[in-house]
């Protein structure tokens, strides 16, 4: 499970030295500002927008109090009705384990700040294909996160649209995502493709394990993709993949939004 490192912290070869000198060479071209992505295909710090703070890290609960450090994965607001729902990768949010039991999830999250809050997961949803089988084309989830000072998440930071039936590549997509070997995010805009019927391929750099779960968003802010899938997310940092987003995703939304 490279790209969820709380489960293997060392599933593999860690080249920090060469992801620090590729963000410092990209960081006037960030991909995720929000005034218009950079180039295509390169990937340095996102920056922080009010589209950027809808991302955010997953901790175990035990967590809450310290986080820097403690992020294994990644997630994202989506808009429900509840206004409470974020998307992430199946293999984030399996509940195999006590260890798995409880969660947080911090949106907006740098430096081991939490300039929106901790926010407590609640109910996850995950889809049939992966609770009975961890069919790599179903690893996609959806969760819940409780009530906060009066306010749900939606409330606080929005929420992207989830969209399904999208065909692959039609637009290009920024991918936001939380290496676990990092305290801010990184971002990335490319054009994916496809690598098979039920997955899609992105080429972007240094996606490395903690980027599970990171929303695909296109330029009308829908996610059309998130990273997981084939390899649970890929076995090299340069290449990630997501479930195209089809009749089961759109099935498993409609589930966990009308719970709420």
């Amino acid at each position: 499970m490279k790209r969820c490192s709380r489960i293997s912290g060392t599933s593999r070869p860690v080249l920090l030295g060469g992801v620090m000198v590729l963000l410092a060479a990209t960081s006037a071209s960030v991909a995720a500002a929000d005034d218009g992505p950079g180039p295509l295909g390169v990937t340095a710090v996102a920056a922080t927008g009010a589209h950027s703070v809808r991302v955010g890290a997953l901790f175990s609960a035990d967590r809450a109090d310290r986080l820097a450090g403690g992020h294994f994965c990644t997630a994202s607001v989506v808009h429900s009705r509840g206004r409470n729902l974020i998307v992430t990768a199946a293999h984030c949010v399996e509940t195999d384990t006590d260890d798995d039991a409880d969660l947080v999830f911090v949106p907006g999250y740098r430096e081991g700040k939490a300039p929106y809050g901790v926010w407590r997961v609640g109910r996850r949803f995950l889809p049939d294909g992966w609770s009975n089988g961890q069919d790599e084309d179903s690893d996609v989830a959806f969760a819940d996160v409780d009530e906060r000072d009066g306010q749900q998440i939606e409330d606080v930071v929005g929420g992207n649209h989830f969209a399904t039936g999208v065909a692959t590549g039609a637009t290009a997509v920024t991918v936001t995502g939380y290496p676990d070997i990092r305290e801010a995010p990184i971002s990335c805009t490319n054009k994916p493709s496809a690598h098979s019927s039920t997955q899609q391929r992105i080429d972007c750099p240094s996606f490395s394990s903690g980027t599970s779960g990171s929303p695909w968003v296109n330029g009308d802010h829908e996610v059309v993709g998130v990273l997981g899938g084939h390899e649970q997310g890929g076995s090299t940092d340069d290449t990630s993949y997501s479930v195209v987003l089809g009749e089961e995703a759109a099935r498993l939304y409609e589930d966990a939004a009308r719970a709420n």
